[in-house]
């Protein structure tokens, strides 16, 4: 079942989300919440959605990076990005860690921010403690953008929202970014936007 993506403004999304016990997470109400969620952030279509997105105040989230979302796209913009596909999973009562000090800055949207586009800095690496699915530990060590994703959704449950890491001024429609800056690298978009 498809569900309703909240918008900025919901109370739900900038509260910090319930922890799941294991039992929860296998009865069939989350069960079915998982499936809906993955159902919705396909049709959206994202890489990610957290269950406060849909008015569910729970540390859940979903991802998945489909090798569709990129055949179109430029290998050395995949590259730079460090992309490559995500297979399906969700993440519960996560706890991240950053692994590497620099940021590396991309653009970023979020469906609950439909049309929009900014520049966020995140860490290249990330280790996640969390439990799967099915309520078993599991630790995930990613980088590059599967890392993006899964701070850009675990900060969801924590009621933060991308917006709240930008650089300001590269917030902006995404009609204007595919139009003006979708093409360019990032270092060119980050000395455009500073005026050098």
């Amino acid at each position: 079942m498809l569900l309703k993506i909240v918008q900025v403004g919901e109370p739900v999304l900038r509260g910090t989300a319930r922890i799941l016990t294991a039992e929860e997470i296998r009865s069939r109400e989350i069960q079915k919440l998982i499936g809906d969620m993955r159902e919705t952030m396909y049709k959206a279509p994202g890489v990610g959605l957290a269950a406060p997105q849909v008015g569910h105040s729970l540390q859940l989230a979903v991802i998945e990076d489909k090798p569709e979302y990129t055949k179109d796209a430029d290998n050395g913009f995949l590259r730079e990005q460090e992309r490559q596909p995500v297979p399906f999973h969700a993440i519960i009562n996560p706890k991240i860690t950053l692994l590497e000090g620099a940021a590396v800055d991309f653009f970023e949207g979020c469906l609950s921010l439909s049309g929009y586009t900014a520049i966020v800095p995140r860490a290249r690496k990330v280790r996640v403690d969390c439990l799967d699915a099915k309520g078993r530990p599991k630790v995930i060590e990613a980088s590059g953008w599967y890392a993006r994703i899964l701070q850009h959704e675990i900060d969801h449950l924590g009621g933060t929202i991308y917006i709240d890491r930008m650089l300001s001024r590269s917030f902006m429609g995404v009609e204007n970014y595919k139009e003006h800056w979708k093409e360019k690298r990032m270092s060119e978009v980050i000395a455009l936007l500073e005026g050098k």
